[in-house]
């Protein structure tokens, strides 16, 4: 009986791994086409002051920009209710205007706190 618990406790473990792995990516949405890395940095004391940063911007910049933008309401959601956020760098900046650096993207903004 400890070894059924212990196969299965083992198993969904490793299937767990599977989509940081990328073995699962179906579920991750997908932006002109393609998936992008993003990630949002904050300080665990104030959530609001992000920046959302997305790699791999050569597979297609208005992808990237899209991702940011989705992951970036992801977090205000999450932890403010609300999808509204004032940008300092925003995804929809001119072209031009955008700083890649090895091949990435960073973003700022701060969520909008209906409570503040």
């Amino acid at each position: 009986m400890m070894t059924r618990v212990l196969c299965i406790l083992a198993l969904a473990a490793t299937l767990g791994g599977c989509g940081r792995a990328g073995i699962f990516k179906s579920d991750q949405p997908m932006f002109d086409g393609q998936r992008f890395r993003t990630v949002v940095k904050t300080e665990r004391k104030n959530r609001q002051v992000f920046a959302v940063t997305v790699h791999q911007v050569s597979k297609s910049v208005e992808g990237a920009r899209a991702a940011a933008d989705y992951k970036a309401k992801q977090h205000c959601i999450q932890y403010f209710g609300t999808s509204e956020i004032d940008w300092t760098v925003a995804p929809d900046a001119d072209v031009q205007s955008l700083r890649i650096v090895d091949n990435t993207l960073t973003f700022r903004g701060s969520c909008h706190d209906e409570a503040a």
